[in-house]
């Protein structure tokens, strides 16, 4: 598949659903990272890892079930603490950041698809979160100034990227010493098929473009990280089942939690 075609693949979906969601209408498949329930389902999300008290202190709209993970937790975050969100969507986990690092904290949530960016803007407003911001760009190129973060988050949005050693080298680039990675990602835990690999559909889901584990760990290490953790949670292939359209996805890639510190 051609670079240019699968992101813009990935845009139009996306769009799609900040659209769909706006007008409180359900939008694809709604149990999944690229389609979004109407309303909040808080059954759903505990199954991706979050509390129910954290779905339901951040503002409606913001919350669309569109990861595969709880990276907000994952990167016990402190009070003052400067975080960038890669491909932050609706807002959900930089409001959740936004309260765990307080008001002399600032979370920036970045996104490539103006609707998204849109839609966040206007939740932070409703929800009042005076310590976030959201900038348009993509996560290969970001729009944040070099060694000015102390944690980079990220849902379910690397596997999205066409290249994702730029990404990565991207982190190390805007990260302060010892600034510190906490993702939630889809990862290969085998060899994709390749007719897995060619649908646009399952990559715009967040399953066709899953890096090997090892590749991970190597991108990371290549970009200046240490201290690399990729946990697998082998329970999420249940989740990712229901994603995966009766293609058997689930058997090749699961959810993991990606931690790193820069060097």
């Amino acid at each position: 598949m051609e670079e240019v075609q699968v992101k813009e693949a990935v845009r139009k979906a996306y769009a799609e659903v900040a659209e769909q969601n706006s007008k409180g209408q359900d939008c694809g498949n709604v149990k999944s990272c690229c389609g979004a329930p109407k309303q909040t389902d808080i059954e759903y999300n505990k199954e991706l890892g979050y509390s129910e008290e954290e779905v339901k202190e951040v503002i409606d709209g913001a919350n669309m079930g569109l990861g595969c993970g709880n990276p907000t937790a994952l990167a016990a975050l402190k009070p003052g603490e400067i975080v960038v969100d890669l491909g932050s969507g609706g807002g959900f986990d930089c409001f959740l950041a936004a309260k765990r690092v307080g008001p002399t904290g600032h979370v920036i949530g970045i996104d490539m698809t103006p609707e998204m960016i849109s839609k966040a803007r206007i939740n932070a407003k409703k929800g009042k979160y005076d310590n976030t911001e959201f900038r348009l760009g993509e996560i290969e190129h970001l729009p944040v100034a070099d060694n000015s973060v102390d944690v980079i988050i990220s849902n379910c949005v690397v596997n999205l990227s066409t290249d994702k050693p730029q990404v990565l080298r991207e982190c190390g680039r805007i990260l302060k010493k010892g600034g510190r990675v906490a993702i939630s990602d889809i990862v290969a835990t085998s060899e994709l098929p390749e007719s897995i690999k060619k649908d646009l559909e399952l990559y715009s889901g967040c399953m066709a473009g899953a890096t090997p584990i090892d590749q991970f760990r190597e991108g990371l290490q290549a970009a200046g990280f240490v201290d690399i953790k990729i946990d697998v949670k082998e329970a999420t292939r249940n989740f990712i089942k229901k994603w995966s359209y009766d293609s058997g996805a689930e058997q090749y890639v699961a959810s993991a939690n990606i931690e790193a510190i820069k060097g």
